[in-house]
C-alpha cells in the first residue's frame, strides 16, 4: 500500500497534452473562494522555481496546492472532485485534521499525504488527492469515477499547515506539472497544459480581510474567527487586518478605513521579505467617548512594483 503513496522526484519528459485532460479538482472559485498557494517546483537544485520562474512553490514540491482562505471554509465543507475519469486504486480516511508541527511529525511519518485518494487513468496516468478531511472520503478502492465526481472534502490531515488540496499528477510514476507538462523551465508561458479550462497564474494576493476590536491573534485569523461584523460604539479600538499569500520583498499592503464622518486612517505597510503567507493589521484606539454610529468601510490593497495586484473591501457596523 505504501508504494501507492510514494513521492517521486523527477519531472516527466514531454507527455502529450491529449493523453489526459484535467478538470479543476476543487469545488470553489479561484480568486474568490480559493487560490493556488503552490505549484510544482521546477528547480532541480536547492532553489525554488514554479513554471513561470516565479516563487510560488517550495523546494521539492511535487503538486499543485488549491488552498482555502481560512479554516472556517474547511469546516463549512468544500468538495474535492475527480479531475478525470478513472479507477480508484487507494484510499485513506483515518487521519486527524490538525496543523503539522514538530511534535506530531512522528505520528504522520510515511503518511504525509494524509487522508486521500489515488486514481488510475489510461496510459499510465494517475492523480493523487491529499490532505482531505477526516470522515469525508466517499469512494473506495475499485470504484469507477467520472470527471467532477465528489471524492471527499478539503481538510488538514497529513503534513500541512493550512487547509488545501494537494493534487499530484504522474505518468508512469514521473511527476507532471499540469501547467507545464513538457517540463519547460524557460519562463515562457507554456503552449501545452492539461487543464480543460484556462487557470490564470496569480503571483500572490489577498486571501481574507476583516475588522476587529483589537489586533487579532494569527491563529484566529487562520481559523477565520477573527472577523467582526458589528462592534459597540465604545469599542476600545477599530482594527483592520488582512491575510495574503505569495508576498515578495518590497510588496506594499495598503489599508484604509472610512466611517460616517470621513477617513479614520490610511497606512502603507512595506513587506520586508518574501513569505508564503503574511498577516498584517493596523487600527486606531478610541480617543473620545464613543465612535460615531454607522457603517465603516475598509479597503485593503496589495501592490507590487507600484501596481495593484489584489484588493478586498470589508465593512463593520458600529452601533
Amino acid at each position: 500500500m505504501r508504494a501507492l503513496w510514494a513521492i517521486v522526484l523527477t519531472l516527466a519528459a514531454q507527455p502529450a497534452a491529449s493523453d489526459l485532460v484535467l478538470h479543476q479538482p476543487v469545488d470553489c472559485v479561484l480568486g474568490e473562494t480559493c487560490h493556488i498557494q503552490n505549484y510544482v517546483d521546477h528547480n532541480p537544485g536547492p532553489g525554488v522555481s514554479d513554471f513561470t520562474c516565479g516563487g510560488l512553490s517550495y523546494d521539492g514540491h511535487k503538486g499543485t496546492d488549491f488552498a482555502l482562505p481560512t479554516q472556517l471554509e474547511m469546516h463549512n465543507g468544500v468538495d474535492v472532485l475527480a479531475a478525470a475519469p478513472g479507477i480508484v486504486r487507494a484510499v485513506r480516511d483515518t487521519m486527524t485534521d490538525q496543523l503539522y508541527t514538530p511534535e506530531n511529525s512522528a505520528s504522520i511519518a510515511g503518511q504525509e499525504c494524509g487522508n486521500g485518494v489515488l486514481i488510475a487513468h489510461a496510459d499510465g496516468w494517475e492523480t493523487q488527492y491529499c490532505h482531505m478531511r477526516l470522515g469525508s472520503v466517499v469512494v473506495k478502492s475499485g470504484d469507477r469515477v467520472e470527471t467532477g465526481d465528489v471524492l471527499g472534502e478539503i481538510g488538514l490531515s497529513g503534513k500541512t499547515q493550512f487547509p488545501h488540496l494537494h493534487l499530484s499528477v504522474r505518468q508512469d510514476g514521473r511527476v507532471v506539472d499540469p501547467f507545464a507538462p513538457d517540463g519547460a523551465t524557460d519562463c515562457a508561458v507554456p503552449q501545452q497544459e492539461l487543464w480543460d479550462q484556462d487557470i490564470t497564474y496569480v503571483p500572490g494576493g489577498l486571501t481574507s480581510a476583516g475588522f476587529a476590536e483589537g489586533i487579532p491573534g494569527y491563529d484566529a485569523v487562520l481559523a477565520g474567527t477573527a472577523t467582526r461584523t458589528t462592534l459597540p460604539t465604545d469599542a476600545n479600538a477599530l482594527v483592520i487586518f488582512a491575510l495574503a499569500f505569495g508576498s515578495q520583498q518590497g510588496d506594499v499592503i495598503y489599508m484604509e478605513i472610512h466611517g460616517p464622518e470621513g477617513e479614520v486612517l490610511s497606512q502603507e505597510i512595506v513587506l520586508e521579505k518574501a513569505q508564503a503567507q503574511v498577516y498584517r493589521a493596523t487600527g486606531r484606539r478610541l480617543t473620545s467617548a464613543q465612535w460615531p454610529a454607522g457603517t465603516y468601510r475598509g479597503e485593503v490593497a496589495m501592490l507590487r512594483d507600484g501596481a495593484e495586484i489584489s484588493r478586498k473591501t470589508v465593512s463593520v457596523d458600529i452601533r
